[in-house]
């Protein structure tokens, strides 16, 4: 069922004349694999292509996941992955291979290969939340999400690696089985926030999609510093308006917050894990000439030199191609954002985290339990916050006066300005060096004062989480220095799909970044 309200939906189609042309997912799928050559190298391969070549009989499910093993094991310095599962997907392929060769039905993604983050739940892999205290825990189910993945054919790779618990901006690990994942672009750089292991094993070409989860940027941050593509589902007020449904089934942060999200090396990655998730039929690119997008002012400002003149240069390539762009103010979007952020994230773990432990009969069951054995410094101190309970006083008028305060100033917005969606660099600056002592720290911007990383890094991306809307980010380039920038587009609760079929178009026209030379 779609969550597209009627309105936008009749305005979408009527734009793209594309009342009788909407796709169902097998028919996009085939589009999608006709659009290019196919590589040799079958670790280029995206997932369209794949799954072509697989259901074909061109390509055996087993040579392509022997290839991807083979990729990820040479590429181990990374720690994109803390689980490796050879033989589960070799068994998983096989098992495919011969359901091809007896003629049976296979599903819309058989033999497609992907990593999951390791705080989303699998019942035959360890979810350890890169946290010590649940290293080896397997809880009794998959994450439903993932499990429809799965039962359409996907093979499960391995576990990718994330920043402890997901509490973090930079994926720099202190947990002793997990480590510091490095960026393939440059691995002594970060990919950041809690879904690099998934970017970083995307990018680097170990697989061609992945499922990450996003709290305050986690599947857009990565992928913008990564050069590859992140969802970040409407969530809403939960409910109906929350695209995917997850419940206790992923190592929690925040209920109001959380969400699982696809990420890719292409849009179109991104939107048949999409499809195939909530059985929504997926939407044809949208014609640039018909978008109208606003930039909101606070988002475009204070950015790195080197990054700026990346986004710059992609917004001169939409406005050659037809988009609308239209400057808006927002001036309140930022200080609105900063009465509810830490007051959601730090306050709603101490009832959330418990009550995942107890439903999924982990080895430990308290706050107290878990932070006594967390490994990074970063993460230990946003423990010390949430065991204390620093935000509890502030949470109600966080959720009853700021955040809908929020969700209006958004939806005014959008309306006012009769907005497609919103444009914007999903971060302020591109991938820095690693802090091997603190995990994360400061940076400077174009050789400013010195800012708190966190802070800095989702400036862009935590809004929209907080508001629960849609997000998806979009390569946009290279920096000089060789290192990937994103481009973000926010839409309103439910045009999660608008945004894929937007984003179809603008990779059109801006491209994708080479692959890392790693």
């Amino acid at each position: 069922m779609s969550h597209l309200s009627t309105e936008p939906r009749r305005r979408f189609l009527q734009r793209t004349g594309a009342l009788a042309g909407v796709l169902t997912a097998p028919a996009w799928l085939a589009a999608c694999a006709s659009t290019a050559s196919t590589p040799s190298d079958l670790t280029q391969l995206t997932s369209a292509q794949a799954i072509a070549q697989i259901k074909s009989g061109r390509l055996l499910a087993v040579d392509y996941v022997a290839a991807l093993v083979a990729r990820a094991k040479a590429l181990q310095s990374l720690n994109a992955l803390i689980t490796l599962d050879e033989a589960g997907a070799l068994a998983a392929a096989r098992r495919i291979d011969a359901a091809r060769a007896s003629g049976a039905a296979l599903g819309p993604l058989a033999g497609l290969v992907i990593v999951a983050k390791d705080n989303i739940n699998t019942a035959d892999l360890p979810t350890t939340g890169g946290t010590p205290a649940l290293q080896g825990f397997k809880p009794p189910r998959t994450a439903p999400s993932l499990q429809k993945l799965i039962d359409a054919g996907a093979i499960v790779l391995g576990k990718a690696n994330l920043h402890e618990l997901a509490f973090g901006i930079t994926s720099t690990n202190f947990s002793p089985f997990a480590g510091a994942v490095g960026n393939p672009y440059d691995p002594t750089r970060i990919p950041a926030v809690s879904s690099g292991g998934t970017a970083a094993a995307i990018a680097a070409r170990m697989v061609a999609a992945g499922l990450g989860t996003d709290t305050g940027g986690s599947t857009r941050v990565p992928a913008a510093l990564c050069g590859i593509v992140g969802l970040r589902p409407s969530v809403g007020n939960g409910g109906a308006e929350r695209r995917y449904h997850d419940p206790l089934a992923v190592v929690p942060i925040s209920h109001t917050r959380d969400t699982v999200g696809p990420m890719g090396r292409t849009v179109a990655d991104v939107a048949l894990l999409d499809a195939v998730i909530t059985g929504d039929a997926s939407l044809p690119a949208m014609p640039l000439a018909r978008v109208r997008l606003g930039l909101p002012r606070p988002l475009w400002s204070g950015l790195d030199a080197s990054l700026a003149t990346v986004v710059n240069a992609a917004l001169a390539k939409l406005r050659a191609a037809g988009a609308t762009l239209v400057e808006v103010d927002m001036a309140q979007l930022l200080p609105l954002n900063e009465k509810m952020s830490f007051q959601i994230a730090l306050h709603e773990p101490v009832a959330d985290l418990p009550a995942y432990l107890a439903a999924n009969n982990a080895p430990v069951k308290t706050v107290a339990e878990v932070a006594t054995k967390v490994a990074s410094p970063d993460v230990q101190g946003a423990f010390g916050a949430i065991k204390a309970d620093a935000f509890g006083a502030a949470y109600p008028e966080a959720m009853a006066v700021h955040r809908p305060q929020l969700q209006a100033l958004y939806a005014s917005t959008f309306a006012q300005g009769n907005f497609d969606a919103l444009l914007f660099p999903t971060t302020p600056l591109p991938a820095v060096p690693m802090d091997r002592a603190k995990g994360s720290s400061t940076v400077k911007v174009n050789g400013g004062a010195d800012a708190d990383t966190f802070a800095t890094f989702i400036r862009n991306t935590d809004p929209g989480s907080n508001a629960g809307i849609p997000g998806l980010s979009v390569p946009a380039g290279l920096t000089s220095a060789g290192l990937p920038v994103g481009l973000e587009l926010d839409g309103p609760v439910g045009s999660d799909r608008w945004l894929l079929a937007i984003g179809l178009e603008i990779e059109k026209v801006l491209g994708s970044p080479p692959a890392p030379r790693i």
